[in-house]
């Protein structure tokens, strides 16, 4: 539970390189991610060549700019033609992204929105989405909790319109 309530969204990080090591780390037991019908339709590109974390960050300013002083990034690659491939590649990047903070590192989700160009730096061929980049490295920062919902808010007990009443804590 602790993992899941301290995640945050890292865009800053430590001039520190991510060990190859790591990431791969990441990476294996992000595939353990679930999938509709175990299709598993992704593949993982490991980014940490600096001139192309820097061409992505370009690319798409300013949703991308984290990844200009990221030392890696995990692209998810999924395959179009799996019916649940959005939801699946869903699924593995929040796994890429609790992987890395259960390993001491910062990551945020970097939405591609279907630009072309960073298909062309990462060589994807036809027929393959761009689903995700995670943006990794060590934090520079500390974001303090965003505000959330209250409960109440957001639950219905049974069926619609029934609303929690109070208010539970962890």
């Amino acid at each position: 539970m602790e993992l899941l309530l301290r995640r945050r969204s890292i865009r800053r990080f430590l001039d520190r390189e991510v060990p190859l090591e790591v990431l791969i780390k990441i990476v294996n037991v992000a595939r353990h991610a679930p999938s509709g019908k175990n299709r598993q339709p992704w593949e993982f590109i490991i980014i940490t060549d600096e001139d192309i974390l820097k061409r992505l960050g370009n690319a798409r300013r300013p949703s991308s700019e984290p990844l200009l002083n990221a030392k890696a990034a995990i692209a998810i690659v999924t395959d179009p033609n799996t019916p649940t491939h959005i939801e699946d590649g869903a699924c593995v990047a929040i796994y890429v992204w609790l992987a890395a903070v259960s390993m001491g590192l910062g990551a945020v989700w970097i939405n591609p929105g279907g630009v072309k160009e960073m298909y062309e730096i990462l060589g994807l061929p036809e027929g393959r989405h761009l689903h995700s980049i995670i943006a990794i490295g060590w934090p520079a920062e500390k974001p303090k909790p965003k505000r959330l919902k209250r409960l109440s808010e957001l639950v219905h007990i049974n069926t619609y319109g029934n609303k929690l009443k109070e208010e539970v804590s962890l």
